[in-house]
C-alpha cells in the first residue's frame, strides 16, 4: 500500500527469518507426517502379528 502502512511490506529486512521459519514449519510438518505413518504401520504390523498368533493358538489346541 502506498499510505505508509506496513501491511504486505516487501522490504528485505525480514525476508531471511521468515524463510527459515517457513522451512522449519515445513520440516516439522514432514516429520510429524512420517512419525504418524510409522506409528500407524507399527500398529498394523503388531495387530496382524497378534491375529496370526491367535489363529495359530486356535488351530494348535
Amino acid at each position: 500500500m502506498s499510505d505508509g502502512s506496513k501491511t504486505n511490506s516487501t522490504d528485505s529486512t525480514g525476508g531471511e527469518p521468515e524463510g527459515r521459519m517457513a522451512r522449519f514449519r515445513r520440516r516439522l510438518s514432514e516429520w510429524q507426517i512420517r512419525q504418524h505413518l510409522a506409528r500407524g504401520l507399527a500398529y498394523g504390523v503388531g495387530s496382524g502379528a497378534v491375529s496370526l498368533l491367535l489363529l495359530w493358538a486356535q488351530t494348535r489346541y
